[in-house]
């Protein structure tokens, strides 16, 4: 069965010097099939999935601390890794400083 409520992790960045700061613009890093952006067609790969949007869906039901992998992806995001980037859809911060 199918749960009625989908709970998501939602990784965003800042490029605002002080994150805390209330004028501070979040922009999304959007996956490839993981839900997200609305307007977005729904991807349809049947009978696969994308590993890493899959993953993303169960994690949502745990912590952190029983995924730590997800650290270690953020990590890899802030640092604009080519292949991390990759497994993604958009990055908004594609030409400009890191987040």
């Amino acid at each position: 069965s199918i749960t009625k409520e989908r709970t998501e992790i939602i990784l965003q960045g800042t490029s605002s010097p002080d994150p805390k700061d209330p004028t501070a613009v979040w922009e999304e890093f959007e996956f490839k099939c993981k839900p997200g952006d609305l307007r977005r067609r729904p991807c349809l790969i049947s009978p696969y999935h994308y590993r890493l949007d899959w993953l993303m869906w169960f994690a949502a039901f745990q912590t952190y601390e029983q995924n730590e992998w997800i650290i270690h992806l953020a990590g890899k995001l802030l640092a604009q890794e080519e292949e991390a980037l990759s497994l993604l859809a958009t990055n908004p911060f594609a030409g400009r400083d890191p987040p």
